[in-house]
């Protein structure tokens, strides 16, 4: 991901943002986007596919309300890239994946369904804040060879747009609390 596009990202500090790759790697997002997807982010590993975690993270069926509809849209975007170019390699081998370790992915990608999803509404059981039905709208970068901002909105003055605001307080306090750890473990250091 370009310093440009991170730099986007911190700029959306009001709308929860993540960038994802063709294949839906996540390349990073802004503070909200973390606190919002927190399974996309361990601490001890690298940033998870969305398409993994969907089909072989079983944390995915909780977080995700209508998880089959969100899984099934997961299936016909991938399904749509490999009808545009069929010699991806990392698209064959992510579909070969989740093909061998799900069985839902395998039954629904051999429908051949095919559509796009840049927008639209999920359901999630957030961790932290509890339920949300959030809006979100894909902004497809034509100069970034492949990479996608997702951005989720509440509708104003929904109890979703209350657990989203609870999720950025949460979130701002958690941004905090490690800086302050950081100078404290700087400080001891020096």
């Amino acid at each position: 991901m370009s310093p440009l596009i991170a730099q986007l990202l911190d700029t959306m500090r009001d709308v929860p943002a993540i960038a994802m790759n063709r294949i839906t790697n996540v390349a990073g997002s802004n503070l909200l986007g973390r606190a919002l997807f927190p399974h996309f982010f361990p601490d001890d590993a690298a940033r998870l596919n969305s398409a993994r975690y969907q089909f072989l993270d079983e944390r995915a069926k909780d977080f995700y309300i209508n998880w089959e509809t969100s899984a099934r849209e997961a299936v016909s975007a991938l399904r749509l890239l490999a009808g545009q170019d069929p010699t991806d390699r990392a698209l064959t081998e992510l579909v070969g994946e989740l093909a061998t370790f799900s069985t839902d992915f395998r039954t629904w990608w051999g429908g051949h369904t095919v559509c796009t999803h840049n927008t639209g509404t999920k359901r999630i059981n957030h961790p932290i804040v509890g339920e949300m039905t959030l809006a979100y709208e894909t902004l497809v970068l034509p100069s970034s060879s492949g990479i996608v901002i997702a951005t989720y909105l509440a509708e104003p003055g929904s109890s979703s747009a209350d657990a989203l605001d609870m999720l950025r307080s949460w979130a701002a306090q958690s941004l905090a609390a490690t800086s302050d750890t950081n100078a404290r473990s700087a400080a001891d250091e020096g």
